[in-house]
């Protein structure tokens, strides 16, 4: 499947602000929750709707509805729970679950050099395998945190999985691509590349530490421009 990148002005223009090392942790929480927004409703095109009919102040309509239980929202920990507001704002009825996954320094994945991510929590509903799952994670950066959360999906009867990121990198998108071709990928910006330490360039740094305010000091512009 070929990935899909937004290409809006609104989108466009959140992400400006979203970047910007300037932007305080407040706008930066909701800046992720009103992109995390738009991605869903890119991402539920072509939902599967069942009629219905409503009775307006003036008559009887003919309508559609989507059936919210066939879907769960699933963050990877703990960035991923930054996008959980505005998804859930989209379909208020779907389940959510949630994946976590950290980088053990001990284990080396063999196909990047890079730490291996070890599941630490993975707590889904029941029955997944006839439910359509959004995987939520703001950062598509080597993929192996993706690829993992995906594999742990499929292991537990996932069928159809959407991976939504707001920032997604080559490398990523290739190694999703590469182990679960059958997953869509949505994203609202598509960089240039990893640096040496596996961060998304330009990015906007880590997501997670920009959401819960943990992050260190920012480069000062002199350093990189």
């Amino acid at each position: 499947m070929k990935e899909i990148i937004l290409d809006h002005p609104l989108v466009k223009h959140k992400m400006a602000i979203l970047r910007n090392a300037d932007t305080n942790p407040k706008d930066f929480r909701e800046l992720v929750n009103e992109i995390a927004m738009l991605i869903t409703y890119e991402a539920m095109r072509g939902a599967a709707t069942g009629h219905i009919d409503v009775i307006t102040p003036m008559g009887k309509a003919a309508g559609h509805h989507i059936d919210e239980n066939n879907y769960v929202l699933a963050p990877v920990l703990r960035a991923g729970l930054g996008m959980v507001d505005g998804a859930s704002n989209m379909l208020p009825n779907a389940s959510i679950g949630h994946i976590g996954l950290h980088y053990c320094n001990d284990e080396t994945d063999s196909s990047e050099d890079m730490p291996k991510p070890v599941s630490y929590y993975f707590k889904m509903p029941a029955t997944i395998h006839n439910k359509t799952i959004l995987l939520l994670d703001p950062m598509l950066a080597t993929g192996g945190s993706a690829a993992a959360a995906i594999t742990q999906l499929k292991e537990s009867g996932a069928k159809e999985i959407k991976f939504l990121c707001i920032i997604a990198a080559p490398e990523g998108i290739a190694r999703v691509k590469e182990e679960h071709p059958d997953v869509q990928i949505y994203a609202a910006a598509l960089d240039d590349c990893l640096n040496d330490i596996g961060y998304i360039v330009p990015g906007l740094g880590d997501a997670g530490d920009r959401i819960f305010a943990t992050a260190g000091p920012v480069l000062k512009k002199e350093e990189f421009i």
